[in-house]
């Protein structure tokens, strides 16, 4: 099998299924029209950009242009997680770019050097998608995590201070609630793997199988991003939570609220 190459009229096909979301949403008066047009804009600018710049990172096969793009990406993320959790949290940027760079790093150094063994290591066929793969879900984990516990401290203020009062350290404090931010966290990967093949086919799986390659071979890489993502969004929990809720007490383990 080989791939049916999609050009300039398939996606004019494609617009006109937004074109035909929009007309629906002003026939039921959703009010989306503007938002589906700034999302469909956004997309196309930046998966067509994306696509042209790894086209030439592809071509020019650099471990520097390769370790580039992946910093930005993972300065990106951990923006995103930083503004999630909350902008007035003092010292939180290096905390969060710290965690994912860890989980990511580990993770994806792990299945790089132990099991895909590709004959150089910077190969962006495999480590640039890789990364992409564990930011987007780390992110979505780590925001989680963050701002759940966040606002269960600021929540429990009270709670919190009466078990300093009675000896507990900060971590002893509020070790309920990092667990609890922690497990909250994972629960969109864990939903994904029990329910992946017979309910939702992935988008790895996907597009692997519409690119040509065999189903199972597909059905193997998308096991291994599973195992990976839940592996490193665990290790980027932990990290955050633990920076995270440091930046709430001082050296003298008093609450401090930003």
């Amino acid at each position: 099998m080989s791939l049916i190459e999609l050009d300039f009229i398939d996606l004019i096909w494609a617009l006109i299924m937004i074109g035909i979301t929009i007309a629906l949403s002003l026939w039921q008066g959703l009010g989306l029209e503007i938002k589906l047009v700034l999302a469909a804009g956004r997309t196309l600018f930046q998966l067509l950009a994306i696509g042209l710049l790894l086209d030439v990172i592809f071509t020019l096969n650099s471990p520097i242009y390769v370790l580039i793009i992946i910093a930005v990406m993972l300065t990106i993320s951990a923006q995103i997680v930083r503004n999630r959790i909350g902008k007035r949290i003092k010292g939180l940027f290096p905390v969060v770019w710290g965690s994912i760079f860890v989980g990511c790093f580990v993770v994806v150094g792990y299945t790089i050097v132990l099991i895909i063994q590709p004959s150089i290591w910077y190969e962006p066929q495999y480590l640039i998608p890789l990364v992409g793969l564990v930011l987007a879900s780390g992110m979505t984990s780590a925001s989680l995590a963050g701002e759940r516990l966040v606002n269960t401290i600021k929540n429990y203020r009270l709670e919190i201070e009466t078990h300093l009062c009675l000896g507990a350290t900060p971590l002893q404090a509020i070790l309920a609630y990092k667990k609890e931010a922690i497990r909250v966290s994972l629960i969109p990967v864990l939903n994904q793997m029990m329910v992946v093949g017979f309910v939702s086919l992935p988008g790895i799986f996907t597009g692997q199988v519409l690119s040509g390659i065999p189903p199972i071979e597909a059905a193997s890489y998308q096991i291994l991003v599973l195992f990976m993502l839940v592996l490193s969004n665990l290790i980027t929990v932990l990290l955050v939570t633990a920076g995270v809720y440091r930046r709430f007490f001082n050296d003298d383990f008093q609450l401090i609220l930003p």
